[in-house]
């Protein structure tokens, strides 16, 4: 019998799944019993969420951290980041498109494996979206300092513009673009979507600007030996980078927001993660042409250094690193975006506080939802140094993803049944690569980076006996159902 067809009380306890049907039923139309979310979101708009959330980090801000590691052939990192990224993203279009809701992994989860593994799903994008804001932030400080010191020739200083072990006390300009973000998001998502999509376009033109400096400079020696440090720094350099990744599955995030859930999302994942592909390597090549692979360790703001020595002015990188700081905001919009719509699934289940899935009558949105976190992620940002948050936040998406892939194969299985507004290709050869390739990624992060990943999950674990086992919703309606 299909797991999300068993009677409420052959499936007891943490694996209890959650049928798809009630998972439909209770976001359908946009209406939740919490109040409905508003569908305004087209396939454009979807697309640029996905593009706004994921393009501009990896370049901008970890592109000097794993350069180090892998030579020029970080080209061929983002190259491995992105194949790793692909088998994930099919499988989220595919259950994107089977059950457009806004949990996103952790609503496919709930459905799939049962709710102990959705609960460590959704701890686990804690740290996707909810940290990757806060490293997104720290770097989005770097440019803003850029663009004051070639425009007016004045910096911020460390103690308010790093954080603590960086030489800084309070990251100010982290938390400032974290709260413009949380305003921008309390007015609705229709506001929201508009500010997004012109920010995408800024970023998209911006790096444009940046690649048509840089060829000019472009020298063919920069590029050999192409892979000083050989297959294990071409790995430990996908490891790094995809972070930069991280936000194709944003889309995901706005199923209960779309007008065509099952057609756009499954368009929206894909669409954008090619968009950013062909950016990430057409401006890592131009940068490693321009710069000799060796100079790019210990700058977070390194196209603007690049544009600013290949121009020998300061007009370049003043406009480059203004470009910067509306792209980079734009991650922060749309990754707190999909972070609050998680939350949102998560307490509409019960396994979180109720506030956090309360709607505003009048904007339709999670206000409540959205202020606690965006606090939440303004803390961070200022307190914590980049590096740390980047490499925490890659292997929590990596789990994440393995999940993902799991659940398509476990959904195709017991529910062959359900209309798919998308199915990955090659099945399951697809979905079995995905799994195979996160692997091997996490494999390749740091024992400290496993150290402090195993603690947190240590952490959601004893969060979810203490309340979210307790107050499950489904949980406690199925077991009122086999009590009849």
């Amino acid at each position: 019998m299909p797991a999300s067809h068993v009677a409420p009380g052959s499936r007891s306890g943490v694996l209890r799944t959650k049928p798809v049907d009630a998972i439909l039923a209770e976001s359908g139309g946009g209406e939740g019993e919490e109040g409905g979310l508003r569908r305004s979101m087209g396939l454009l708009e979807l697309t640029f969420f996905s593009v706004g959330a994921t393009l501009g980090t990896g370049i901008f801000v970890i592109l000097a951290e794993a350069v180090p590691k892998a030579g020029p052939a970080v080209v061929i990192s983002f190259v491995l980041a992105a194949i790793t990224a692909l088998f994930s993203a099919l499988s989220y279009a595919e259950l994107a498109g089977t059950i457009p809701v806004s949990g996103s992994s952790y609503s496919y989860a709930y459905a799939t494996l049962g709710e102990g593994i959705a609960w460590v799903c959704g701890w686990c994008l804690l740290l996707e979206y909810g940290v990757s804001i806060s490293a997104v932030a720290v770097g989005w400080g770097q440019y803003v300092n850029e663009l004051l010191d070639s425009a007016f020739g004045v910096s911020l200083p460390d103690a308010i513009s790093q954080p603590p072990g960086d030489g800084g006390t309070f990251n100010v300009p982290a938390v400032i673009v974290v709260l413009l973000a949380v305003i921008l998001l309390v007015r609705g998502v229709s506001e929201s979507a508009v500010a997004n999509t012109i920010m995408v376009f800024i970023k998209l033109l911006t790096l444009a600007f940046f690649c048509a400096i840089a060829f000019t400079a472009f020298e063919h020696g920069n590029l050999t030996p192409f892979a000083p440090l050989g297959a294990a720094g071409i790995s430990a350099g996908a490891s790094q980078v995809f972070f930069s990744y991280i936000g194709f599955d944003a889309a995901s995030t706005a199923g209960e927001e779309a007008k065509n859930p099952r057609r756009d999302l499954p368009l929206a994942i894909l669409i954008s993660l090619a968009i950013v592909t062909v950016v990430y390597v057409a401006v890592a090549l131009a940068a490693l042409g321009a710069m000799p692979w060796e100079e790019f360790k210990g700058s977070e703001a390194t196209l603007a250094q690049i544009v600013t020595d290949v121009t020998g002015g300061s007009w370049a990188s003043t406009i480059l690193s203004a470009g910067a700081i509306i792209s980079i905001a734009s991650v922060v919009l749309t990754v707190l975006y999909g972070q609050t719509r998680i939350l949102f699934a998560m307490a509409r289940d019960g396994l979180i506080p109720p506030i956090f899935a309360k709607v505003d009558s009048r904007t339709q949105s999670p206000v409540a939802n959205t202020l606690i976190t965006g606090a939440w992620v303004a803390l961070l940002a200022a307190l914590v140094p980049l590096g740390q948050l980047t490499e925490a936040t890659s292997i929590g998406t990596l789990f994440a993803f393995t999940l993902v892939n799991i659940g398509v194969i476990v959904l195709r299985r017991t529910r062959p049944d359900l209309p798919r507004g998308f199915t990955s290709p090659f099945f399951p050869i697809t979905p079995l690569l995905g799994v195979g390739f996160c692997i091997y990624l996490m494999a390749r992060l740091s024992g400290t980076t496993w150290q402090v990943f195993l603690v947190w999950m240590a952490a959601g674990v004893a969060i979810y006996f203490l309340y979210g086992y307790r107050h499950s919703r489904w949980r406690a309606e199925a077991g009122a159902e086999a009590d009849r």
